[in-house]
């Protein structure tokens, strides 16, 4: 066989041994994706006072951050309690 042929099947087997590689990669990334995104969907759902107690922190940091007053807090918060714990 000629140096030639070498250095042909030589390259071909480098390409495709890196396009093997890279679709190994990328089957990896969806394998882990599809872990996380499973992980979401089948964690448990918290409980409705969980729920408002995330609600008063989160409005709680946006009235310290100015980004609402204290009055659109309360209210907010009041309106999504009517509809979290008339849920449960």
């Amino acid at each position: 066989m000629s140096s030639k042929a070498v250095q042909s099947i030589s390259k071909s087997a480098s390409a495709a041994a890196g396009s093997i590689g890279t679709a190994a990669v990328a089957a990896a990334s969806a394998v882990a994706a599809a872990a996380v995104a499973a992980s979401i969907v089948l964690s448990p759902v918290p409980d409705a006072t969980s729920r408002m107690d995330g609600v008063h922190a989160d409005l709680l940091r946006a009235v310290q951050l100015n980004q609402i007053t204290p009055e659109q807090a309360e209210k907010f918060e009041a309106k999504l309690a009517g509809r979290i714990l008339g849920e449960a």
